[in-house]
Formats: C-alpha cells, structure tokens, sequence
C-alpha cells in the first residue's frame, strides 16, 4: 500500500500562544497535586518562639493560623514585652525603674509607671492576704544571704545584723498612691525586690499582647511560669509539668492541662547553697530573716493571672506545708505541695481546687473535651 492509500492520522495543530502554555498547565497540575500530597499528609504545626530575657530562658507556642512572614514580627514584639518589664523590675540593672527608686530618699512620692504600680498592688495585696509571708521589702536580707545582686557573702549574717536589717523590712513602710502613679518609702533603708512576681507579670503581659493580636490558643513561658488560653491544635488543654524536685537533674513529677489559666512554681531545689552540711533555701521568710527551713521542696499554684500564681507560691513556701495548705484553702487556690522526707522519697499534698487540672492532665493527647 502507497502512501496515498495510507488512512490519514488526525492532526493537532497547536497555536503559538497555546504551545507557550501548556508547559505552565502541566507544571500547575503538578504543582497541584503536590500539594494535595502534601497537606493530606503533614498536618499543621505550631508556631514556636524562644529566646533569653529577664536572666532566664523563654518560650511562646501559638496554635493559629500564622503567616511566615509572621514570625519575626511576633519574635520581636515578644522581645520587647519581655524588655520592657525588665527595663523596669530588674536588681541587676542600675537603670531599671526599680533600682532607682531602691536608691530613693524615704518620705519622697517616687513616680513609677503604670506597670511598676500594677505590680506592686498584686504583691500588696498578696502580701496582706498572707500575712506578710510574701513581702517585697525583704530585699535587705535576700542580699544578706548572698541571694541578691551582690556576691555572697563569706560569713553567716549575725542575728544582731537580722535584726537591724528587719527594721528595714515590712509590705506597709512602702505606700502606693495609685491616682498620683506614685510609690513613697516610710522608712529609711527601704529596698525591694520584685522577683517573686515580676515574671509572671512578664508571662501576663506577652499573653495580653497576643490577645490583643487576635490569636486565642497559645502557650507563654517565662523561666518556668506558664500562662496558656485556647487549645493545642490537637483539640487538646495545653499539658505542662511541674518537676521532680531535684537538683542533679530534670524529670517530670506531675503533668496537668490548663484551661485558660497559668501556673507558677516556687521551690528549694534550684537556688541554693550548702554550707558546713546544712542547706540554705533562696527562698526568705521575711517574717524570721532566715532561708525557710521546713520539708516543703516544691509549692505549684494554678490562677487566672500568672503574677498572682507566682506570689502565691513564694507565699505558700515560706508558709509551710501545713500553713500554706491551710490558707490556700482558705483562698481557694488550686495548688499542688510535693513534701521532702528525710530520706529522700516524697508525699503530695493538694487543695480541692487542683483537682481538675490533674484530671485535664491524664487525658490522653489529642482527646478534647474541658
């Protein structure tokens, strides 16, 4: 058969413009189906932020949908939160609004800003709802026992030195005018140290930036205090752990879930020092002058508000075991006491409100529900 009997082939003409797309439909397509791949088998991840601030280390997990070219604006308006409550709470900056109104004259209004203020109302008012377990004013002896700014000393303070530097120490020789914006120092020699809220307060204020942002599920983490809201992208309450109370290492004692709350700890086995075989808590009873001496290693508190959380569990540690759960009954405080025996085992205390964030904590991962 010749070529003129051969059975024609349908022909495809392509166009100019037609022939320049079709490499750009098949590269779409791919594209497509890539992406199908993709998102049906990786799931969405958190967005996680870290860094150091405030002596410590920090951390922020957020479960919203966030852009990428979201990330280094959210780094650094985490950053400047976090500076920002330095700048003004710090010890160790001789700048910080603190530290000059530590150097300031007695009977002198000082004016401080409004976040200085706000802290010093939740330290007073804890303060008084303790009984002057939680005292900003012990600053004097916290330096006495090499707990400060300063170095440590060589020698024990003297009970003559305790004593005279306890005339200095008491919440009520510092007034707080809160329509001036003023603080004001009734007696000479009057310092404070704000320590025991200043990061939870930090922890409050990124969490409020957030809000402010639009996002509703996140994590905040500053040196150990932890405020979540929302959920995990898992549908699950954020689950965080407090520690065994044990310095040669890091191990998990209890896992709870929050829900729309913070948690603080307080305990002995961090910062401390030992000498002639006795062990020196950081942590003062303002009330004695003296490291807390009692079996209380750890004291974790659950509120609304993580500065709140965090003076309640330094209150709670000078406390006491006894004490301590006594009041924080009596507050209505969901807190978790771990008690140190002599031979090195543990026993668990808890108050009634606790209780359901160790329920939330046992749920499996992933299964909601409150």
């Amino acid at each position: 058969m010749t070529s003129a009997d051969s059975p024609k082939r349908p022909s495809i003409t392509l166009s100019h413009r037609a022939r320049l797309a079709l490499p750009v439909v098949l590269v779409a397509l791919v594209v497509a189906s890539v992406h199908r791949l993709v998102c049906a088998e990786v799931p969405p991840r958190e967005a996680i932020f870290s860094g150091q601030a405030m002596g410590t280390t920090w951390s922020v997990t957020i479960a919203d949908p966030l852009a990428t070219d979201d990330h280094r604006r959210i780094q650094h308006a985490i950053e400047a939160k976090l500076e920002e409550v330095n700048a003004l709470m710090s010890t160790y900056r001789a700048d910080s609004e603190l530290s000059r109104f530590n150097r300031a004259e007695a009977q002198v209004a000082f004016p401080v800003s409004p976040p200085t203020l706000e802290v010093f109302r939740i330290a007073r008012e804890v303060s008084e709802r303790s009984d002057g377990a939680f005292d900003v004013t012990v600053d004097p002896l916290v330096a006495a026992w090499g707990f400060g700014a300063t170095d440590r000393p060589q020698t024990e303070p003297t009970a003559a030195e305790l004593a005279a530097l306890r005339e200095r120490v008491g919440f009520r020789w510092v007034e707080i005018d809160p329509e001036a914006g003023t603080l004001r120092k009734l007696r000479p020699g009057v310092t404070c140290d704000l320590s025991g809220v200043a990061k939870g307060y930090a922890v409050d204020r990124v969490a409020a930036d957030l809000a402010d942002r639009g996002f509703a599920n996140y994590l905040v983490e500053v040196g150990g205090e932890v405020r979540g809201r929302g959920r995990r992208l898992d549908g699950a309450a954020w689950r965080v752990a407090i520690e065994r109370p044990e310095s040669s290492g890091r191990a998990v004692f209890e896992i709870i879930g929050l829900a729309d709350q913070s948690l603080a700890t307080s305990g002995d086995y961090r910062n401390f020092f030992e000498k002639d075989g006795r062990r020196f808590s950081h942590t003062i009873d303002p009330r004695t002058g003296r490291p807390i001496q009692h079996r209380l290693a750890s004291v974790s508190v659950i509120h609304p508000e993580s500065a709140y959380a965090d003076a309640w569990a330094t209150a709670l540690t000078v406390l006491g075991e006894e004490a301590g759960l006594a009041r924080a009954e009596r507050e209505g405080l969901a807190v978790f006491f771990i008690v140190r025996h002599a031979d090195g085992s543990y026993h668990t205390r808890v108050t009634s409100a606790f209780e359901p964030a160790r329920e939330r904590g046992r749920k499996p991962f992933g299964e909601t529900g409150p």
